[in-house]
């Protein structure tokens, strides 16, 4: 079996990234790593996936380091569908997505990469999004960088 090869250099800087230190949610709220952080509310942020299942992943997160949505009140719990929403429309108005795939996975039986820190996915889907590289190459294709992307979306939240 030979191995084909997908040439993506922009992704060295992930590959070679020192492991960061401390919760990635609350490292943005602070600040610490703002490169990704779309925008920040009273109680959450929005922040960029940045190893996305689709270009504009988006990760909303309450400030509050809690791994149960149970443990947040009602008012970081409204703050929190409020950026949801929030970063629906910014989606709506960058990228224009025919659909989204939205969800939590809280625990890491249920799939967490970050269980200590809930938070909600929003994944923009388009007719025709997939196609035989997840399948055949175990490769996904994101068409734009990172750095755009969050260019574009802050841009548009002014």
């Amino acid at each position: 079996m030979t191995l084909d090869k997908l040439w993506a250099p922009w992704r060295i800087k992930y590959i070679s990234a020192k492991k960061q230190k401390g919760c990635l949610f609350c490292n943005a709220a602070k600040k610490q790593n703002k490169d990704f952080l779309v925008f920040k509310n009273k109680y959450s942020i929005c922040i960029l996936n940045i190893f996305p299942y689709n270009n504009g992943h988006l990760m909303v997160a309450p400030l509050k380091h809690t791994r149960n949505l149970s443990k947040l009140n009602d008012k970081e719990t409204l703050d929190l569908m409020q950026s949801l929403k929030k970063a629906e429309k910014l989606l709506e108005k960058v990228l224009r997505p025919q659909a989204y795939n939205i969800g939590l996975n809280i625990g890491t039986a249920a799939g967490a990469g970050i269980a200590g820190h809930m938070h909600i996915h929003i994944v923009p889907r388009w007719k025709g999004d997939t196609n035989f590289m997840p399948i055949i190459y175990n490769t996904k294709i994101i068409s734009q960088s990172l750095e755009e992307l969050c260019k574009l979306l802050k841009k548009a939240d002014r």
